[in-house]
Protein backbone atom coordinates (compact mmCIF):
# COMPACT_ATOMS: atom_id res chain seq x y z
CA UNK A 1 0.00 0.00 0.00
CA UNK A 2 2.90 2.36 0.79
CA UNK A 3 4.10 1.88 -2.76
CA UNK A 4 0.75 2.92 -4.51
CA UNK A 5 0.70 5.97 -2.23
CA UNK A 6 4.14 7.07 -2.93
CA UNK A 7 4.43 5.89 -6.45
CA UNK A 8 0.55 8.16 -6.99
CA UNK A 9 1.96 10.86 -5.53
CA UNK A 10 5.38 10.85 -7.64
CA UNK A 11 3.29 10.63 -10.84
CA UNK A 12 1.03 13.09 -9.63
CA UNK A 13 3.93 15.55 -9.09
CA UNK A 14 5.22 14.55 -12.10
CA UNK A 15 2.35 15.30 -14.22
CA UNK A 16 2.32 19.32 -12.55
CA UNK A 17 5.72 19.98 -12.83
CA UNK A 18 5.93 18.66 -16.77
CA UNK A 19 3.49 21.28 -16.80
CA UNK A 20 5.19 24.04 -15.14
CA UNK A 21 8.17 22.72 -17.08
CA UNK A 22 6.45 23.47 -20.59
CA UNK A 23 5.28 26.88 -19.21
CA UNK A 24 8.76 28.39 -18.14
CA UNK A 25 10.61 27.19 -20.80
CA UNK A 26 8.22 26.45 -23.78
CA UNK A 27 10.13 23.13 -24.44
CA UNK A 28 8.63 19.87 -24.38
CA UNK A 29 11.43 17.57 -24.11
CA UNK A 30 12.84 19.76 -21.40
CA UNK A 31 9.34 19.81 -19.03
CA UNK A 32 9.32 15.75 -19.59
CA UNK A 33 12.87 15.37 -18.49
CA UNK A 34 11.53 17.64 -14.81
CA UNK A 35 8.98 15.39 -14.88
CA UNK A 36 10.79 12.63 -14.57
CA UNK A 37 13.25 14.11 -11.95
CA UNK A 38 10.21 15.19 -9.83
CA UNK A 39 8.64 12.38 -9.72
CA UNK A 40 11.80 10.66 -9.14
CA UNK A 41 13.20 12.73 -6.29
CA UNK A 42 8.99 12.19 -4.86
CA UNK A 43 8.91 8.39 -4.64
CA UNK A 44 12.91 8.26 -3.17
CA UNK A 45 11.54 10.78 -0.10
CA UNK A 46 8.45 8.27 0.04
CA UNK A 47 10.36 5.15 0.34
CA UNK A 48 13.94 6.70 2.25
CA UNK A 49 12.08 9.10 4.91
CA UNK A 50 9.00 9.55 6.57
CA UNK A 51 7.16 12.06 5.17
CA UNK A 52 3.86 9.50 4.29
CA UNK A 53 3.10 7.57 7.32
CA UNK A 54 1.01 4.69 6.18
CA UNK A 55 -1.28 2.27 8.43
CA UNK A 56 -2.18 -0.30 6.55
CA UNK A 57 -4.12 -2.64 9.49
CA UNK A 58 -6.72 1.02 8.91
CA UNK A 59 -8.29 0.21 5.50
CA UNK A 60 -9.92 -2.82 4.37
CA UNK A 61 -9.99 -4.31 1.33
CA UNK A 62 -12.74 -2.59 0.04
CA UNK A 63 -11.22 0.84 0.65
CA UNK A 64 -8.04 -0.21 -0.95
CA UNK A 65 -9.79 -1.25 -3.85
CA UNK A 66 -12.13 1.71 -4.03
CA UNK A 67 -8.91 3.99 -3.50
CA UNK A 68 -7.04 2.24 -6.32
CA UNK A 69 -9.49 2.48 -9.02
CA UNK A 70 -9.94 6.24 -7.91
CA UNK A 71 -5.65 6.53 -8.25
CA UNK A 72 -6.16 5.11 -11.92
CA UNK A 73 -8.95 7.63 -13.26
CA UNK A 74 -7.44 11.08 -11.20
CA UNK A 75 -3.95 10.32 -12.86
CA UNK A 76 -5.51 9.34 -16.09
CA UNK A 77 -7.59 12.89 -16.02
CA UNK A 78 -5.03 15.22 -15.02
CA UNK A 79 -2.29 13.66 -17.48
CA UNK A 80 -4.96 14.28 -20.06
CA UNK A 81 -5.77 17.75 -18.99
CA UNK A 82 -2.11 18.20 -18.40
CA UNK A 83 -1.56 18.30 -22.35
CA UNK A 84 -4.56 20.45 -23.13
CA UNK A 85 -2.77 22.89 -20.45
CA UNK A 86 0.60 22.82 -22.18
CA UNK A 87 -1.33 22.87 -25.80
CA UNK A 88 -4.56 24.94 -25.92
CA UNK A 89 -5.75 23.02 -29.31
CA UNK A 90 -5.25 19.85 -28.01
CA UNK A 91 -9.10 20.13 -27.22
CA UNK A 92 -9.93 16.69 -26.68
CA UNK A 93 -8.27 15.99 -23.52
CA UNK A 94 -9.97 19.63 -22.19
CA UNK A 95 -12.41 18.15 -19.24
CA UNK A 96 -14.95 18.38 -21.12
CA UNK A 97 -14.79 18.79 -25.07
CA UNK A 98 -18.03 18.85 -25.75
CA UNK A 99 -18.62 22.50 -23.78
CA UNK A 100 -17.54 25.39 -25.74
CA UNK A 101 -18.03 27.03 -22.55
CA UNK A 102 -15.66 24.75 -20.57
CA UNK A 103 -13.08 24.65 -23.18
CA UNK A 104 -13.13 28.65 -24.20
CA UNK A 105 -13.56 30.22 -20.65
CA UNK A 106 -10.79 31.18 -18.35
CA UNK A 107 -10.79 32.85 -15.42
CA UNK A 108 -6.74 32.90 -15.67
CA UNK A 109 -7.22 35.40 -18.87
CA UNK A 110 -8.65 38.20 -16.14
CA UNK A 111 -5.49 37.75 -14.14
CA UNK A 112 -3.33 38.00 -17.15
CA UNK A 113 -5.09 41.20 -18.69
CA UNK A 114 -4.92 43.06 -15.42
CA UNK A 115 -2.14 42.12 -14.42
CA UNK A 116 -0.54 43.58 -17.77
CA UNK A 117 -3.03 46.78 -17.97
CA UNK A 118 -2.20 47.53 -14.06
CA UNK A 119 0.90 50.10 -15.49
CA UNK A 120 -1.58 51.85 -17.78
CA UNK A 121 -5.45 51.67 -16.91
CA UNK A 122 -6.44 53.77 -14.81
CA UNK A 123 -9.36 51.60 -13.57
CA UNK A 124 -8.74 48.00 -13.54
CA UNK A 125 -12.52 47.42 -13.17
CA UNK A 126 -13.25 49.24 -16.18
CA UNK A 127 -15.43 46.18 -17.85
CA UNK A 128 -14.01 47.63 -21.52
CA UNK A 129 -10.81 45.79 -20.78
CA UNK A 130 -12.83 42.73 -20.40
CA UNK A 131 -15.69 43.05 -22.51
CA UNK A 132 -16.98 44.21 -25.80
CA UNK A 133 -19.61 47.18 -26.35
CA UNK A 134 -22.65 46.31 -25.93
CA UNK A 135 -25.59 48.27 -26.49
CA UNK A 136 -27.96 46.64 -24.34
CA UNK A 137 -26.05 46.86 -20.53
CA UNK A 138 -28.71 44.08 -19.27
CA UNK A 139 -27.69 41.84 -21.87
CA UNK A 140 -25.21 38.80 -21.57
CA UNK A 141 -21.76 39.67 -21.59
CA UNK A 142 -19.72 39.48 -24.84
CA UNK A 143 -15.76 38.81 -23.61
CA UNK A 144 -13.03 39.80 -25.16
CA UNK A 145 -10.75 37.17 -26.74
CA UNK A 146 -7.38 36.15 -25.86
CA UNK A 147 -6.77 33.30 -28.60
CA UNK A 148 -9.28 30.63 -28.17
CA UNK A 149 -10.12 31.76 -24.50
CA UNK A 150 -13.14 34.21 -23.52
CA UNK A 151 -11.28 36.81 -20.89
CA UNK A 152 -13.10 37.31 -17.98
CA UNK A 153 -14.17 39.96 -15.39
CA UNK A 154 -11.28 40.59 -12.86
CA UNK A 155 -13.11 41.10 -9.82
CA UNK A 156 -9.98 40.82 -6.85
CA UNK A 157 -8.68 43.52 -4.83
CA UNK A 158 -5.20 44.86 -6.09
CA UNK A 159 -2.69 42.90 -3.71
CA UNK A 160 -3.55 39.84 -5.88
CA UNK A 161 -1.85 41.19 -9.30
CA UNK A 162 1.40 40.54 -7.16
CA UNK A 163 1.01 37.29 -7.83
CA UNK A 164 0.20 37.34 -11.75
CA UNK A 165 3.03 40.11 -11.94
CA UNK A 166 5.68 38.23 -10.66
CA UNK A 167 4.58 34.84 -12.77
CA UNK A 168 4.87 37.21 -16.00
CA UNK A 169 8.11 37.94 -15.75
CA UNK A 170 8.98 34.03 -15.72
CA UNK A 171 6.01 33.68 -18.50
CA UNK A 172 5.33 36.10 -20.38
CA UNK A 173 3.09 34.81 -22.73
CA UNK A 174 -0.37 33.85 -21.88
CA UNK A 175 -0.12 29.96 -23.34
CA UNK A 176 2.99 29.71 -21.39
CA UNK A 177 1.61 31.32 -18.03
CA UNK A 178 -1.77 29.08 -18.60
CA UNK A 179 0.56 25.86 -18.40
CA UNK A 180 3.05 27.51 -15.60
CA UNK A 181 0.00 27.97 -13.31
CA UNK A 182 -1.88 25.21 -14.16
CA UNK A 183 1.67 22.98 -12.34
CA UNK A 184 1.71 25.53 -9.55
CA UNK A 185 -1.87 25.43 -8.12
CA UNK A 186 -1.90 21.87 -8.40
CA UNK A 187 1.34 21.41 -6.21
CA UNK A 188 -0.08 23.62 -4.21
CA UNK A 189 -3.08 21.92 -4.12
CA UNK A 190 -1.15 18.24 -3.78
CA UNK A 191 1.09 19.08 -1.11
CA UNK A 192 -1.32 20.59 1.26
CA UNK A 193 -3.76 17.54 0.45
CA UNK A 194 -0.76 15.61 2.06
CA UNK A 195 0.24 17.99 4.69
CA UNK A 196 -3.26 17.95 5.92
CA UNK A 197 -3.33 14.38 5.82
CA UNK A 198 -0.47 14.09 8.23
CA UNK A 199 -1.98 16.22 10.23
CA UNK A 200 -4.68 14.02 10.96
CA UNK A 201 -2.78 10.80 12.42
CA UNK A 202 -1.43 7.46 10.55
CA UNK A 203 -5.10 5.98 10.96
CA UNK A 204 -7.47 8.62 9.67
CA UNK A 205 -5.06 10.36 7.57
CA UNK A 206 -4.47 6.80 5.97
CA UNK A 207 -7.63 6.97 4.96
CA UNK A 208 -7.87 10.39 3.96
CA UNK A 209 -4.61 9.56 1.61
CA UNK A 210 -6.56 6.58 0.12
CA UNK A 211 -10.05 8.82 -0.20
CA UNK A 212 -8.34 11.88 -2.02
CA UNK A 213 -8.02 10.64 -5.62
CA UNK A 214 -11.78 11.19 -5.48
CA UNK A 215 -10.83 15.12 -5.01
CA UNK A 216 -9.12 15.13 -8.11
CA UNK A 217 -11.36 13.62 -10.22
CA UNK A 218 -14.44 15.08 -9.73
CA UNK A 219 -15.94 17.36 -12.91
CA UNK A 220 -15.39 20.26 -10.40
CA UNK A 221 -12.02 19.75 -9.14
CA UNK A 222 -11.31 19.30 -12.96
CA UNK A 223 -13.03 22.32 -14.27
CA UNK A 224 -11.36 24.85 -11.73
CA UNK A 225 -7.94 23.95 -12.19
CA UNK A 226 -8.37 23.88 -16.43
CA UNK A 227 -10.21 27.73 -16.21
CA UNK A 228 -6.89 28.75 -13.69
CA UNK A 229 -9.14 30.15 -11.26
CA UNK A 230 -7.75 30.82 -8.03
CA UNK A 231 -10.46 29.40 -5.66
CA UNK A 232 -8.62 25.89 -5.05
CA UNK A 233 -5.23 27.45 -4.81
CA UNK A 234 -6.56 29.56 -2.33
CA UNK A 235 -8.54 26.54 -0.05
CA UNK A 236 -5.11 24.79 -0.02
CA UNK A 237 -3.22 27.97 1.32
CA UNK A 238 -5.58 29.01 3.76
CA UNK A 239 -5.77 25.47 5.20
CA UNK A 240 -1.75 25.46 4.85
CA UNK A 241 -1.62 28.58 6.99
CA UNK A 242 -2.73 27.21 9.37
CA UNK A 243 -1.29 23.94 10.07
CA UNK A 244 1.86 26.36 9.86
CA UNK A 245 0.40 28.04 12.83
CA UNK A 246 -0.14 24.94 14.76
CA UNK A 247 3.65 24.31 13.99
CA UNK A 248 4.06 27.34 15.53
CA UNK A 249 5.86 28.74 11.83
CA UNK A 250 4.21 31.98 12.75
CA UNK A 251 5.87 34.16 9.67
CA UNK A 252 5.67 31.67 7.19
CA UNK A 253 1.58 30.85 8.43
CA UNK A 254 0.82 34.51 8.41
CA UNK A 255 2.28 35.14 4.57
CA UNK A 256 -0.02 32.60 3.48
CA UNK A 257 -2.90 33.70 5.50
CA UNK A 258 -2.32 37.29 4.99
CA UNK A 259 -1.93 36.99 0.88
CA UNK A 260 -5.05 34.92 0.45
CA UNK A 261 -6.79 37.56 2.84
CA UNK A 262 -6.12 40.22 0.79
CA UNK A 263 -6.24 38.77 -2.42
CA UNK A 264 -9.72 37.25 -2.08
CA UNK A 265 -11.36 38.47 1.02
CA UNK A 266 -13.70 35.54 2.14
CA UNK A 267 -10.04 33.36 4.24
CA UNK A 268 -10.44 36.23 6.58
CA UNK A 269 -13.10 34.75 8.48
CA UNK A 270 -9.95 32.20 9.48
CA UNK A 271 -8.65 35.13 11.24
CA UNK A 272 -11.66 36.20 12.96
CA UNK A 273 -11.38 32.32 14.30
CA UNK A 274 -7.46 32.82 15.04
CA UNK A 275 -9.08 36.06 17.27
CA UNK A 276 -11.42 34.21 18.97
CA UNK A 277 -8.91 31.28 20.21
CA UNK A 278 -6.31 34.26 21.04
CA UNK A 279 -3.75 33.13 19.38
CA UNK A 280 -2.07 36.42 19.30
CA UNK A 281 1.38 35.64 17.62
CA UNK A 282 -0.59 33.99 14.58
CA UNK A 283 -3.20 37.05 14.33
CA UNK A 284 0.18 39.86 14.46
CA UNK A 285 1.96 37.82 11.81
CA UNK A 286 -0.76 37.45 9.26
CA UNK A 287 -1.12 41.76 10.43
CA UNK A 288 2.18 42.95 9.42
CA UNK A 289 2.14 40.61 6.42
CA UNK A 290 -0.89 41.92 4.83
CA UNK A 291 0.11 45.73 5.57
CA UNK A 292 3.58 44.49 3.88
CA UNK A 293 1.09 42.96 0.57
CA UNK A 294 -0.77 46.05 0.62
CA UNK A 295 2.28 48.34 0.73
CA UNK A 296 4.08 46.24 -1.65
CA UNK A 297 1.20 46.70 -4.24
CA UNK A 298 0.71 50.61 -3.44
CA UNK A 299 4.95 51.02 -4.27
CA UNK A 300 4.44 48.98 -7.48
CA UNK A 301 0.80 50.10 -8.59
CA UNK A 302 0.14 53.76 -7.09
CA UNK A 303 -2.87 54.54 -5.70
CA UNK A 304 -5.00 54.44 -8.26
CA UNK A 305 -5.87 50.74 -8.19
CA UNK A 306 -7.27 51.04 -4.72
CA UNK A 307 -9.27 53.82 -5.36
CA UNK A 308 -11.25 51.66 -8.61
CA UNK A 309 -11.12 49.09 -6.29
CA UNK A 310 -13.14 51.26 -3.66
CA UNK A 311 -15.29 52.60 -5.73
CA UNK A 312 -15.81 49.13 -7.28
CA UNK A 313 -16.44 47.73 -4.01
CA UNK A 314 -19.90 48.01 -3.21
CA UNK A 315 -21.07 46.09 -6.39
CA UNK A 316 -18.57 43.60 -5.78
CA UNK A 317 -20.32 42.99 -2.45
CA UNK A 318 -23.56 43.63 -3.59
CA UNK A 319 -23.69 41.22 -6.69
CA UNK A 320 -24.36 44.18 -9.34
CA UNK A 321 -20.65 43.89 -10.62
CA UNK A 322 -21.34 40.00 -11.51
CA UNK A 323 -22.24 39.99 -15.04
CA UNK A 324 -22.93 36.55 -14.62
CA UNK A 325 -26.85 38.07 -13.03
CA UNK A 326 -27.56 38.67 -16.32
CA UNK A 327 -27.55 35.47 -17.63
CA UNK A 328 -29.93 33.14 -15.92
CA UNK A 329 -28.24 29.85 -16.80
CA UNK A 330 -25.46 30.95 -14.68
CA UNK A 331 -27.81 31.99 -11.60
CA UNK A 332 -29.06 28.62 -11.68
CA UNK A 333 -25.65 27.18 -10.81
CA UNK A 334 -25.17 30.01 -7.98
CA UNK A 335 -24.19 28.14 -4.98
CA UNK A 336 -23.90 31.15 -2.54
CA UNK A 337 -26.33 31.81 -0.36
CA UNK A 338 -27.46 34.96 -1.57
CA UNK A 339 -27.38 33.30 -4.85
CA UNK A 340 -30.76 31.59 -3.64
CA UNK A 341 -32.63 35.05 -3.82
CA UNK A 342 -31.57 34.81 -7.77
CA UNK A 343 -32.66 31.17 -8.24
CA UNK A 344 -36.05 31.99 -6.34
CA UNK A 345 -36.83 34.75 -9.07
CA UNK A 346 -35.98 32.14 -11.74
CA UNK A 347 -39.22 30.49 -10.72
CA UNK A 348 -40.97 34.25 -10.43
CA UNK A 349 -41.13 34.60 -7.37
CA UNK A 350 -41.75 38.51 -6.66
CA UNK A 351 -39.46 41.03 -5.48
CA UNK A 352 -35.90 38.74 -5.77
CA UNK A 353 -33.86 41.98 -6.31
CA UNK A 354 -30.23 42.64 -5.52
CA UNK A 355 -31.50 44.75 -2.38
CA UNK A 356 -33.22 41.22 -0.79
CA UNK A 357 -29.82 39.65 -2.08
CA UNK A 358 -28.40 42.34 -0.15
CA UNK A 359 -30.23 41.49 2.76
CA UNK A 360 -29.77 37.52 2.89
CA UNK A 361 -26.02 37.68 2.86
CA UNK A 362 -25.55 40.15 5.49
CA UNK A 363 -27.87 37.81 7.65
CA UNK A 364 -26.35 35.10 6.39
CA UNK A 365 -22.62 36.77 7.48
CA UNK A 366 -24.07 37.12 11.00
CA UNK A 367 -24.83 33.41 11.37
CA UNK A 368 -21.22 32.75 9.82
CA UNK A 369 -19.22 34.81 12.20
CA UNK A 370 -21.25 33.58 15.15
CA UNK A 371 -20.49 29.61 13.56
CA UNK A 372 -16.49 30.76 13.49
CA UNK A 373 -16.79 32.60 16.88
CA UNK A 374 -18.44 29.31 18.39
CA UNK A 375 -15.78 26.40 16.84
CA UNK A 376 -13.12 28.60 17.93
CA UNK A 377 -14.66 28.63 21.70
CA UNK A 378 -14.36 25.39 21.67
CA UNK A 379 -11.27 22.89 22.88
CA UNK A 380 -10.71 21.19 19.68
CA UNK A 381 -8.03 17.62 19.24
CA UNK A 382 -6.11 18.32 16.61
CA UNK A 383 -7.21 15.86 14.38
CA UNK A 384 -10.80 17.36 14.25
CA UNK A 385 -9.03 21.16 13.12
CA UNK A 386 -8.77 20.15 9.56
CA UNK A 387 -12.15 19.47 9.32
CA UNK A 388 -13.28 23.06 11.39
CA UNK A 389 -10.98 24.83 9.10
CA UNK A 390 -12.45 23.69 5.72
CA UNK A 391 -15.97 23.93 7.01
CA UNK A 392 -15.22 27.68 7.95
CA UNK A 393 -13.39 28.50 4.51
CA UNK A 394 -16.71 26.48 2.85
CA UNK A 395 -19.22 29.41 5.41
CA UNK A 396 -17.13 32.31 3.86
CA UNK A 397 -17.34 30.79 0.09
CA UNK A 398 -21.20 31.10 0.71
CA UNK A 399 -21.01 34.54 1.09
CA UNK A 400 -19.94 35.85 -1.99
CA UNK A 401 -22.65 37.00 -4.44
CA UNK A 402 -21.82 35.21 -7.12
CA UNK A 403 -20.46 31.32 -6.46
CA UNK A 404 -20.28 28.82 -9.53
CA UNK A 405 -20.40 25.13 -8.73
CA UNK A 406 -17.24 24.55 -10.40
CA UNK A 407 -14.93 26.92 -7.46
CA UNK A 408 -18.10 26.05 -4.79
CA UNK A 409 -17.67 22.34 -5.14
CA UNK A 410 -14.02 21.80 -4.37
CA UNK A 411 -13.92 22.46 -0.53
CA UNK A 412 -16.75 20.15 0.39
CA UNK A 413 -15.60 17.54 -1.94
CA UNK A 414 -12.11 17.69 0.33
CA UNK A 415 -13.77 17.98 3.08
CA UNK A 416 -16.11 14.21 2.67
CA UNK A 417 -12.72 13.21 2.40
CA UNK A 418 -11.59 14.45 5.68
CA UNK A 419 -15.18 13.59 7.36
CA UNK A 420 -14.88 9.97 5.87
CA UNK A 421 -11.28 9.30 7.05
CA UNK A 422 -12.76 10.02 10.36
CA UNK A 423 -14.96 7.11 10.53
CA UNK A 424 -14.59 3.34 10.45
CA UNK A 425 -13.94 2.24 6.73
CA UNK A 426 -17.27 -0.34 6.48
CA UNK A 427 -19.29 -0.98 3.26
CA UNK A 428 -22.06 0.90 4.38
CA UNK A 429 -20.03 4.02 5.14
CA UNK A 430 -18.14 3.83 1.71
CA UNK A 431 -21.11 3.72 0.08
CA UNK A 432 -22.29 6.76 1.40
CA UNK A 433 -19.36 8.52 0.42
CA UNK A 434 -19.73 7.57 -3.02
CA UNK A 435 -23.03 8.56 -2.84
CA UNK A 436 -22.25 12.22 -1.34
CA UNK A 437 -19.33 12.52 -4.10
CA UNK A 438 -21.67 11.78 -7.06
CA UNK A 439 -24.05 14.29 -5.70
CA UNK A 440 -21.37 17.13 -5.25
CA UNK A 441 -19.77 16.08 -8.76
CA UNK A 442 -23.05 16.88 -10.60
CA UNK A 443 -22.08 19.47 -13.06
CA UNK A 444 -23.58 20.67 -16.05
CA UNK A 445 -21.74 23.70 -18.39
CA UNK A 446 -24.24 26.63 -18.89
CA UNK A 447 -24.07 26.42 -22.80
CA UNK A 448 -25.59 23.27 -22.56
CA UNK A 449 -29.07 23.37 -23.40
CA UNK A 450 -31.33 23.13 -20.29
CA UNK A 451 -34.17 25.49 -18.72
CA UNK A 452 -32.53 27.56 -15.67
CA UNK A 453 -35.43 26.32 -13.30
CA UNK A 454 -34.73 22.92 -13.88
CA UNK A 455 -31.32 23.48 -13.40
CA UNK A 456 -31.45 25.34 -10.38
CA UNK A 457 -33.55 22.71 -8.89
CA UNK A 458 -30.67 20.08 -9.89
CA UNK A 459 -28.14 21.82 -8.37
CA UNK A 460 -29.68 22.31 -5.18
CA UNK A 461 -28.58 18.78 -4.35
CA UNK A 462 -24.79 19.60 -4.30
CA UNK A 463 -25.81 23.04 -2.72
CA UNK A 464 -27.30 21.39 0.60
CA UNK A 465 -24.52 18.62 0.73
CA UNK A 466 -22.11 21.29 0.39
CA UNK A 467 -24.18 23.20 3.93
CA UNK A 468 -24.69 19.60 5.58
CA UNK A 469 -21.56 18.62 5.48
CA UNK A 470 -19.95 22.05 6.78
CA UNK A 471 -22.01 21.46 9.68
CA UNK A 472 -21.24 17.98 10.39
CA UNK A 473 -17.71 19.79 10.72
CA UNK A 474 -19.10 21.85 13.28
CA UNK A 475 -20.18 19.30 15.13
CA UNK A 476 -18.51 17.82 18.08
CA UNK A 477 -17.74 14.50 17.71
CA UNK A 478 -16.62 11.42 19.87
CA UNK A 479 -12.56 10.64 19.93
CA UNK A 480 -12.48 7.38 17.24
CA UNK A 481 -10.30 4.60 18.61
CA UNK A 482 -7.58 3.12 16.02
CA UNK A 483 -9.78 0.18 15.27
Amino acid sequence: MRTLVVWSLGIAAGIFSFAAGAGLTGSIPIALALAAVTAGLVVRLGHKHSILVIEASSCPRGLRALSGIGILVALVQLSRLAIFMVDPSQVGYSSLPSSQWEVQHSCLSAYYVAAQAADTAPNLYDDSLYSLPAEDPTAIRKPRMLGPFRIDVFEYPPPFLLLPRALLRLAPEFTHLRALWFGLSGGVILLTILVIARSLGPFAGTRALLLSPFVWMALPSLSNLQKGNVQAPVIAASMLAMVLFEKRRWASGGALLAFVTVSKLYPGLLVLYLLARRQWRAVGWTAIMAVAFSAGTLLDLGWAPYAAFLDHLPGLVGGEAFPAFRNPAAMAINFSIPGLVFKLGLFGVPGMSFGAAKFVGWVYTLVAIAATVAAARRSLPDSEKPLVWMAILILATLRSPFLPQGYAAFPPLWLLTLLVAGCAPTSKTLVRFMLAWAALNVYWPTDWAIDPRLLAAVNLVPQTVTILLAVLAFRRRPEMSPA
